[in-house]
């Protein structure tokens, strides 16, 4: 095996070429994990960088996009747990809360939906966007998020359901 020529700023060539071939699709699954696109951004960052060192290790080139979207999943879960991420702060006013995730599925033009899945909870969202917005079977969504089959079959099923109700919660009175 060739020795691996790092070019001027340290990163395999090869890693390079992924990640500019790649990027658009995974700053899509960064923002519905993260759900805003500035943390996507910072969160994509930070996962490329926790990636690059193991890159060269990865056996299969194949399994690049399931292996970098369980780490894009798991920095966001790592995030969520430090509260200074979580925005905790006293205040008498309320934000307000506009979210831009990008740009919307093809099939949402007016983002009515894709504002629904972002109301879900962590795993139902991701288990939902990865199914139906990146279209993964069940097997690679549960590689991607590190769980089982049967676990990814339930987040999904909860989240279809809760995106029902929260759509008929939404739908105006006739």
């Amino acid at each position: 095996m060739a020795p691996v020529v790092h070019d001027e700023v340290g990163t395999a060539p090869d890693f390079a070429s992924y990640v500019a071939a790649r990027r658009p699709a995974l700053l899509r699954w960064a923002r519905a994990v993260a759900g805003d696109p500035h943390s996507a951004e910072d969160l994509l960052q930070d996962s490329l960088v926790r990636v690059l060192p193991r890159w060269e290790g990865l056996r299969e080139r194949a399994a690049a996009d399931a292996y970098v979207r369980r780490t894009i999943t798991r920095q966001y879960v790592s995030w969520q747990r430090q509260p200074w991420r979580r925005g905790e702060v006293a205040s008498d006013d309320l934000p307000e809360t506009v979210r831009d995730v990008g740009p919307r599925p093809p099939a949402d033009p007016s983002g009515r939906l894709w504002d629904l899945v972002l109301a879900l909870p962590p795993q139902q969202r991701a288990a939902v966007a990865l199914r139906y917005y990146e279209q993964l079977s069940v097997a690679e969504t549960a590689a991607v998020l590190g769980c089982s089959t049967g676990t990814v079959k339930s987040n999904t099923s909860r989240g279809i359901a809760a995106l029902r109700r929260l759509a008929a919660d939404q739908a105006p009175a006739r």
